[in-house]
């Protein structure tokens, strides 16, 4: 018997499992992974990028908790010796239209508590000679960038240091009861289940009575990448996103180790782990997956049909690298040749509404808790959203 069991090796099964053993010393909080190790999935192959919290309107938990997650991240690394570059990020405007998008995060982040600054294009010029904007750009100097991988890794042994039991390849099967679940490598009981399960949180959440209206619609995002910085890229270079969807667009994105990266795509993939080929394929995922793209592209709701379009055509890299040349000027990309690590965006999909679910969410009793909804910026957002899950639902 266990009083704490957390589903879900990735970073906010990690901080939830911290904070749960922080807060109740005594306790004792078991943590299950299906795979060999921890980060593994959304949580190691995110972009990498710290968020500064100015996307996001002042009423939503990704506005509560991004900012304050970007200062607990970059402190935590700071503490344990886990590298951060801190190049900043330059938001753009390609024409007229676009400067009231640019106002608009402006004011977003004025509401939010997040310093932003002003960039003529004649002051933008001077600074980054390289970088294309329409009159004025934003600048965002509290964006950061981290290798996920290690952050993750490192969140996994301050876990371990605490006491905190991680048992890897050992995947959730289904619930006996109340208190009592079956997994790959035998029954577990305990008081309090927290579903961390990111890609299979909506199919755990539903075996609990949750999840009635959700479903997760994977969508993969690949970089193209530039692993010596040939283009010599110097700050991370955003787009005006579309505020009606939650994806931001192509942009630049500089690594920790000095790598550059134009992406991502967010092109719809068929099964939960479609990463490459047919790996792990899954032909009843599939079938659901399918059935609610194809009622998406019937409806054409929020523009599916030509989302799903101009996403695929970026998995051409002239074409990608044309729409990174929409934000720069005499850049050499020469550099970007070859494709990084896939990721999938675990997008929660309202099947009343057919709209993909902006805001993170989180169900729960008595007996179990679930986050549904925890994709970007949930990386930058999982110090302070972990605290909160314990503090609101446990």
């Amino acid at each position: 018997m266990v009083d704490y069991l957390i589903i879900g090796g990735g970073i906010i099964g990690l901080n939830v499992a911290i904070t749960l053993k922080e807060r109740e010393p005594a306790s004792k909080v078991l943590l299950i992974e299906k795979e060999k190790e921890v980060g593994m999935h959304s949580s190691g192959r995110n972009s990498g990028v710290l968020h500064a919290g100015f996307y996001y309107t002042a009423d939503s938990l990704k506005a509560k908790f991004t900012a304050e997650g970007n200062r607990a991240m970059q402190a935590f690394c700071r503490e344990r010796g886990v590298a951060v570059n801190t190049c900043g990020k330059i938001v753009v405007a390609t024409d007229r239209k676009e400067l009231a998008g640019l106002n608009e995060l402006k004011r977003r982040g004025e509401h939010n508590g997040v310093t932003l600054e002003w960039r003529s294009a004649e002051a933008l010029a001077s600074e980054y000679p390289q970088i294309r904007t329409y009159q004025k750009a934003l600048y965002s100097p509290s964006t950061a960038t981290i290798d996920p991988r290690a952050v993750t890794l490192e969140c996994a042994k301050v876990a371990r240091e605490l006491g905190i039991e991680i048992h890897t390849e050992t995947a959730y099967q289904w619930r006996i009861g109340k208190g009592r679940i079956g997994t790959t490598t035998g029954l577990i009981t305990y008081k309090k289940l927290i579903n961390c399960a990111g890609l299979y949180a909506d199919k755990i959440a539903k075996d609990f009575g949750f999840s009635a209206h959700y479903v997760i619609l994977p969508f993969k995002g690949i970089y193209l990448k530039d692993s010596h910085n040939v283009g010599a890229l110097g700050t991370n270079i955003y787009p005006v996103p579309n505020l009606a969807n939650p994806f931001l667009g192509v942009h630049y994105t500089l690594t920790v180790d000095n790598a550059a990266k134009i992406g991502p795509t967010a092109i719809p993939a068929f099964w939960r782990e479609n990463y490459r080929g047919f790996s792990h394929f899954d032909l009843d995922e599939m079938l659901q997956i399918l059935y609610y793209e194809a009622k998406l592209f019937a409806t054409n709701a929020f523009g599916f049909r030509s989302l799903a379009l101009s996403e695929v055509k970026k998995y051409v890299k002239s074409h990608l690298r044309g729409l990174g040349e929409k934000l720069t000027r005499e850049m050499n990309h020469s550099g970007y040749d070859h494709w990084s690590t896939p990721g999938i965006r675990a997008q929660l999909l309202d099947t009343r509404t057919l709209e993909l679910v902006q805001d993170f969410v989180v169900e729960g009793d008595a007996q179990s808790v679930h986050i549904l909804n925890a994709v970007s910026p949930a990386f930058t957002s999982s110090i302070p959203f972990s605290e909160w899950v314990v503090s609101e639902y446990l």
